[in-house]
């Protein structure tokens, strides 16, 4: 019994391992030649966690790929894009699932990050899905307003947990990252 218990327990250690994000694609907006999007493109190589890059000039995207095993930051993500002076227009964030359970407006702790899932079905995520961030400055402000209509949780206009979840004080601060599939 106590060998089955631990095979057990070492599988779940191992999928929880393996929840991180994959990739990314990120469709930036502002660029108009090829010095900016050259800017934008030495700005996320600086990104600790980024492995490679390829990129799309034709669609201003740049597609991430992530070291293996390496914490993700979204923000940083984007944070990297404006000091090159754009923005983001999409975030697309490929994640390897192992039962996620989603629902419409619940928190999901997921690689190091809660997501608020929005505008989704009650589902469990398996392998690889993509879903696209629809925070604030990852959207435009036209998607932003019609996303902020579908739901009644404050955390959506502030990207922090202490917004819409009385929990402790040190969870407040925690940021949510808003996604949907």
């Amino acid at each position: 019994m106590r060998t089955i218990l631990f095979i057990l327990f070492a599988l779940g250690v191992t999928f929880s391992a393996q929840a991180q994000f994959r990739k990314a694609s990120l469709q930036a907006t502002g660029l108009t030649c090829a010095m900016c999007s050259r800017a934008t493109l030495e700005s996320l190589q600086t990104l600790p966690f980024v492995d490679k890059i390829d990129t799309d000039l034709n669609n201003t995207t740049f597609i991430l790929y992530f070291k293996k095993d390496a914490a993700v930051n979204i923000d940083a993500i984007k944070q990297k894009v404006e000091d090159a002076g754009f923005s983001v227009g999409k975030l697309v964030m490929t994640a390897n699932f192992s039962d996620v359970k989603v629902q419409k407006d619940a928190h999901v702790s997921f690689a190091g990050n809660t997501l608020h899932f929005m505008d989704v079905k009650d589902q469990v995520l398996n392998g690889e899905k993509d879903i696209t961030v629809i925070d604030k400055n990852f959207v435009s402000a036209r998607q932003f307003k019609k996303f902020s209509t579908e739901t009644t949780m404050p955390c959506y206009k502030t990207g922090m947990m202490g917004d819409c979840c009385k929990h402790g004080s040190a969870l407040a601060s925690t940021r949510i990252y808003h996604v949907t599939i």
